[in-house]
């Protein structure tokens, strides 16, 4: 039975969404409130330099292919890989930094000629986070998050003792070097929680490191938004944009459709993609399953300090992606998660795509962001923003031994209140909630609402939880249970 579906946002996950629910027929319609699609992922474009917004890491290819074969197509019917050699650089002093190759065998010459015994140890650590790897992300989150059961697996049930222990206790336990502690404690901020706060079990990421590589997409992360939203129109979903959403209606517990400029646009059913505590926002209070109180219970990944920079030349002794661990890692996940407040010496990362991709900037010139992770929440002004990217750029010239703040010719900032600004992002944060203990599988925000029929919701905020490729299989998951409840609908009709 075809289906009127309205879908709120235009990010992966939404994105997604709309490629299978119209595979299954429906009459699909992406609504964006900005100008462009892609939600986190947009592209920003100025003075001949290009830059992805949000998303730059292309980890696990594996889902990404899994979701393009779910349409019979592949991933290269649409972009370009390049995997990234080395994946990336950590900095720890000046001129002292790791390379993290593009094979296990090369990491753990790296590892061994830094720690005695360690390269040994770091291919059993891998060993065990494939097989995590495996449980995880070929089947667990694949599953809607409706019932606890669905965590309960022979496979799961030979893990347990790793949901109760932590990755930071486990790395701990096998590497003493602080330095390689810091780059296998680091694939797990991804999830946004800090190790020490995070399952043993989700070490899988470092699989996703160390086993599957870092790749690009040869012209960006925006490639990936092209390439969806292609599918998605070839599909027969219909995209518009400059469209915000301004209420959900919601007639007899049933939602019927939404208001966008003054206008009613009726729906069978309505999806959001877009930031969930903002979609509860768009019901009358009545109809919402989560209190403000719940939201302020939750453990949220941090909002992020972001600087998109053009340099007038080519940066050396730089990698396309490098990590600037330099300063206290502890602390400065102690000033996101514990004390809330600007760290007075920030962890930050820098992305040069315009090392891999000569689309990027112009000829001779160089492309770069950088980003500091920050507590969601706090305050945000030009003030600190300024004194923070002076922070960095000092620290980035010493590290790499060169001089770069007068060949800079272009800047843009974009922070916390950005985030609320573009994306309704609850406290401003970049990446979601937090993939803790007890928020995880069915312990977060359901896909379906508890309280009105016909809405469902898709994203970081809901499951399986912050990234590119959960983003995608969150689509992929809420697209199966409005198949599922279309279909019951049918059969009662039948009967």
């Amino acid at each position: 039975m075809k289906k009127t579906i309205i879908i709120i946002g235009s990010g992966f996950s939404a994105l997604a969404a709309s490629c299978y629910l119209a595979q299954q027929g429906n009459s699909v319609t992406v609504f964006e409130k900005n100008e462009t699609i892609g939600g986190r992922a947009r592209q920003f474009k100025k003075n001949g330099f290009t830059f992805d917004m949000g998303p730059s890491w292309y980890w696990m290819p594996d889902v990404f292919e899994r979701f393009f074969n779910d349409f019979n197509k592949k991933s290269s019917d649409y972009y370009e890989l390049i995997k990234l050699n080395p994946a990336y650089r950590v900095y720890f002093g000046v001129a002292d930094f790791i390379n993290i190759c593009d094979n296990l065998e090369e990491i753990k010459s790296t590892f061994e000629n830094i720690e005695t015994g360690s390269g040994q140890k770091l291919e059993a650590f891998i060993n065990e986070a494939k097989s995590n790897y495996d449980i995880a992300i070929k089947d667990l989150v694949y599953r809607p998050g409706v019932s606890p059961l669905e965590l309960i697996t022979p496979q799961t049930a030979l893990k347990l003792n790793q949901f109760f222990s932590t990755v930071s206790r486990d790395v701990r336990k096998n590497f003493k070097n602080e330095r390689l502690i810091q780059i296998l404690e680091f694939p797990v901020l991804f999830l946004g929680a800090k190790p020490t706060k995070t399952p043993s079990f989700y070490n899988f990421m470092n699989y996703a490191d160390f086993g599957l590589g870092t790749w690009h997409p040869k012209t960006g992360m925006f490639d990936v938004v092209r390439a969806i939203e292609k599918l998605a129109i070839e599909l027969g979903v219909t995209i518009k944009t400059d469209s915000p959403i301004e209420k959900i209606v919601v007639e007899n517990k049933t939602a019927t459709g939404v208001i966008i400029n003054g206008n009613f646009i009726k729906a069978d059913i309505v999806l959001s993609g877009a930031d969930y505590h903002h979609t509860e926002t768009l019901l009358d209070e009545v109809h919402r399953a989560y209190s403000e109180e719940y939201w302020k219970s939750r453990v949220f990944a941090p909002s992020s300090l972001l600087f998109f920079v053009g340099f007038d030349k080519k940066i050396e002794n730089i990698s396309h992606h490098a990590l600037f661990f330099d300063v206290d890692f502890n602390q400065h996940a102690s000033d996101i998660y514990d004390d809330p407040k600007w760290p007075e010496a920030p962890l930050f990362y820098a992305n040069f795509p315009s090392k891999t991709d000569e689309t990027a900037a112009p000829a001779g010139m160089e492309s770069a962001f950088f980003l500091i992770p920050l507590a969601p929440g706090i305050e945000d002004n030009q003030t600190l923003r300024e004194e923070y990217f002076e922070k960095i750029i000092t620290r980035f010239e010493q590290l790499t031994q060169q001089k770069i703040k007068n060949n800079i010719i272009f800047k843009r900032s974009f922070c916390k209140n950005d985030f609320v600004e573009d994306y309704n992002a609850y406290k401003g944060n970049a990446y979601g909630m937090a993939n803790t203990l007890l928020q995880t599988a069915f312990l977060r925000p359901k896909l379906k609402s508890k309280k009105v029929r016909n809405l469902y919701f898709t994203g970081q905020l809901t499951v399986p939880g912050p990234g590119v490729p959960p983003a995608l299989i969150s689509g992929k998951l809420v697209a199966e249970l409005i198949r599922k409840s279309i279909r019951s609908q049918k059969d009662e009709i039948t009967i």
